[in-house]
């Protein structure tokens, strides 16, 4: 069965939306512009410390869920690279509107605001924080995520 996030992965990438985004690794990405992006259009919500809004995992009275953490504590790392993506460039409920699940969860896109390799960065950032062993499972889901495209 595929997941929700290969299907929207696969979505966005056929739609050329999200076309030639690949695995983020440190290596090849600015640090410092990804940290220094982080703290002005992320940190807001997600915290500085990356830590995510207090009760996290649930809905507000507006039935949203507030923001995650993005370090290990959270789910971000549990999704692939080409996931995260479009839900920084395009937001939480177009990237799930474009596969048909409605669903708000309150994400605004940055496609206006950041370039692609801005977003790039700042995932690269994120990433660079977690420990070996969660890098390496997020890894295998972005690696299952590429496989599930080409198929």
């Amino acid at each position: 069965m595929i997941s929700i996030v290969a299907i929207t992965a696969l979505y966005l990438v056929a739609s050329g939306n999200v076309a030639g985004f690949y695995p983020t690794s440190a290596e090849n990405r600015d640090m410092v512009n990804g940290a220094t992006l982080y703290g002005e259009y992320c940190a807001s919500c997600h915290g500085v410390n990356l830590e995510g809004q207090p009760e996290w995992q649930s809905p507000g009275p507006d039935g949203r869920l507030p923001a995650p953490p993005h370090d290990e504590t959270g789910h971000t790392w549990h999704h692939s690279d080409n996931l995260l993506f479009a839900y920084t460039k395009f937001g939480g409920q177009l990237a799930m509107s474009k596969i048909g699940v409605e669903l708000d969860s309150g994400m605004p896109g940055f496609g206006e605001q950041l370039s692609d390799n801005d977003i790039k960065d700042i995932l690269a950032f994120i990433k660079s924080t977690w420990s070996e062993r969660i890098r390496e499972i997020q890894a295998e889901r972005t690696k299952l995520d590429q496989h599930n495209l080409s198929q």
